[in-house]
């Protein structure tokens, strides 16, 4: 739903998935964005984390997943995003993830965009990767900050949503929310002010300890802690 997201879930993925070319685009690149593009689409197998921004207007041969982390805030954009796979004739699959006090949105999509879905049972066999995502931010400041804008931004981007009599804020379990997104600590934003989450557990490491792998990135953080002090 946001850059942070896919700035964040992209650097999981590259490092959770090896073997597999994994690419990120969003709007906010800018002159990138063609690059990125005409790299993937020369690609014979890959995995393109992307915003909207990839919804329309684009061909790239033989996709066989559109998976759909974020239902897009425009009924309209699911059906472009959908659109990515299956074109001139191929056969492709979409999937869209949502949570239980969402599910009025299937009813929502066949009224709105004539566009019928069928549930598909959860795998049984999943890894838990958390822990892995976990010690990466432990290990890089950059991963940390990344996964905090990350989820602010998607918070911010759930308020939004066009449909909020089924995408409500109000009902978001932001402990599970935090969770997965392997939090350190919860970020501190208005939408949290004044709420306890007994059910997530921030690590007892001070995170103004965690330093950034890139070592002139940690050289200006350490001065800028020398100023401030």
């Amino acid at each position: 739903s946001t850059c942070a997201c896919v700035e964040y879930y992209g650097k999981a993925l590259e490092s959770l998935i090896k073997q597999v070319k994994i690419m990120s685009i969003h709007g906010k690149m800018k002159h990138k964005r063609n690059r990125i593009f005409t790299e993937f689409r020369k690609l014979p197998g890959g995995i393109l984390v992307c915003t909207d921004v990839m919804a329309r207007g684009i061909d790239i041969p033989e996709v066989h997943w559109v998976l759909q982390y974020d239902p897009p805030s425009s009924a309209s954009a699911f059906v472009h995003r959908c659109g990515r796979t299956a074109r001139i004739g191929n056969v492709g699959s979409a999937l869209v993830f949502l949570l239980p006090m969402e599910e009025s949105y299937i009813n929502f999509l066949s009224i709105n965009q004539k566009c019928p879905m069928q549930e598909m049972k959860p795998q049984t066999n999943v890894l838990d990767l958390l822990p892995k995502l976990k010690s990466m931010a432990l290990a890089d400041r950059a991963v940390f900050e990344k996964g905090m804008k990350a989820f602010v931004s998607y918070v911010q981007a759930y308020a939004k949503h066009e449909c909020n009599l089924i995408f409500r804020i109000k009902d978001l379990d932001f402990s599970s929310l935090a969770r997965g997104f392997a939090l350190l600590k919860m970020p501190k934003m208005p939408e949290l002010r004044g709420k306890c989450f007994p059910d997530f557990t921030p690590v007892t490491v001070n995170t103004d300890s965690i330093s950034f792998k890139d070592k002139n990135r940690e050289k200006q953080r350490q001065k800028k802690l020398e100023q401030q002090r």
